[in-house]
């Protein structure tokens, strides 16, 4: 978890991929995940936790669905998703923070 916060607590904004391995909308998050790491380039980073592996973090953030997309930067939540969202949109949201 200190990793986590490290990580999310950087000048950088942080898209943290909130999914489950069982979870079928996510596996259909994860090549679109790579095309926007692609895009994006070194503006942002883009990270995957497993809720059930780390149940304190989707508690913290109130993650009650998955897949669960949140943007954070300097720690701060800056934007927040359920479901599947498409990678063009997640670019400008990035875009907007980076």
């Amino acid at each position: 978890m200190s990793k986590f916060n490290e990580l999310i607590n950087g000048e950088k904004p942080v898209l943290v991929d909130f999914y489950a391995t069982w979870c079928g909308p996510c596996k259909m998050m994860a090549p679109m995940l790579d095309q926007l790491k692609s895009e994006i380039g070194d503006k942002a980073r883009v990270i995957k936790v497993d809720v059930d592996k780390n149940p304190a973090a989707a508690t913290k953030y109130q993650v009650r669905g998955v897949p669960t997309l949140i943007l954070f930067k300097k720690g701060q939540i800056q934007w927040q998703q359920s479901g599947v969202v498409q990678p063009t949109q997640l670019k400008q949201v990035i875009d907007q923070y980076a």
